[in-house]
């Protein structure tokens, strides 16, 4: 089938798709810290979930809000381009998780189309516990116009450099993460498990999960700049822009952009030796 046999569909736009359930226990919390190489105790113990693990409920509902308006034809040239939390509250276990997403909008470029999931996350009572606003891109393929709206915005500002950051965080990526991280997320995707998969897709080889790579910076962030309680964290949220590869040392740098109204805003970026990994990253902490 040629491009010209496919297009998006701008009927999808708007229109929430059935929503899904998730339950939530502290073993699956536990698993997924241990596969982020999480240090908090209140993760590790499942206790509390780490903020990154928001994903986990809602990962098998985000496909159906993607491909109400992109042909399933693209689905190999899906990335996840952004990735923005807002939280409420923090997941514990026995939550009983109610997640339903729809796309909101897309627009196309020369070298590809981004589209935007946003996605609400409801407990057993109805209230919010998290928003979401997923940012995919299809590479190589123009749909054309823009339709709807795009994520909110996160960008970050270049001034911020001019000064000193207020943290900097040094982690290590272990060689087998991938292996841990995709059963822990229940993320099955082959360019993080299968060596030759990824090198014929025409990567350097298997590389790290986005969301592994946000998860560290996430608990770089609790660290540094909520004093380990990532409850006080508000807003998370990220540009990936380049792969992190198993065995790499990923290196976080957060700056003091704004405070007021109860929280502190931060910008961040991840690089791996001088190459960029993570853009416009943003982190908002309760005072």
């Amino acid at each position: 089938m040629s491009e010209d046999d496919i297009s998006f569909n701008p009927a999808g736009v708007g229109v929430w798709q059935e929503p899904s359930t998730f339950e939530v226990t502290a073993e699956r919390i536990a698993e997924y810290a241990a596969a982020t190489n999480d240090p908090i105790a209140a993760h590790r113990s499942g206790e509390l979930a780490p903020p990154a693990f928001a994903i986990v409920p809602v990962f098998g509902a985000m496909g159906s809000a993607a491909f109400s308006i992109a042909p399933v034809d693209l689905l190999p040239r899906l990335l996840h381009g952004e990735q923005d939390f807002h939280f409420h509250r923090p997941i514990r276990p026995g939550d009983v998780l109610t997640t339903r997403c729809k796309a909101t909008g897309y627009e196309g470029k020369p070298t590809g189309t981004r589209g935007t999931i946003q996605i609400e996350c409801h407990d057993r009572h109805g209230q919010l516990v998290n928003e979401q606003y997923v940012t995919f891109f299809f590479r190589g393929y123009d749909a054309g116009p823009k339709v709807g709206e795009l994520g909110p915005e996160h960008s970050f500002d270049s001034s911020a450099e001019a000064t000193a950051p207020v943290a900097t965080v040094v982690q290590h990526v272990d060689h087998d993460q991938t292996y841990r991280y995709g059963p822990a997320a229940g993320d099955p995707v082959p360019i993080h498990l299968d060596e030759d998969f990824a090198t014929a897709a025409g990567l350097p080889g298997i590389i790290a999960h986005g969301m592994c790579t946000l998860a560290f910076t996430s608990w770089a962030a609790v660290t540094e700049l909520a004093g380990g309680d990532s409850r006080r964290l508000r807003r998370l949220a990220v540009r990936f822009s380049k792969p992190v590869l198993p065995g790499q040392d990923i290196e976080t740098s957060f700056w003091r952009t704004a405070r007021g109204g109860g929280t502190t805003t931060y910008a961040y970026e991840t690089a791996v030796g001088p190459d960029l990994v993570i853009r416009d990253g943003l982190a908002t902490i309760a005072d």
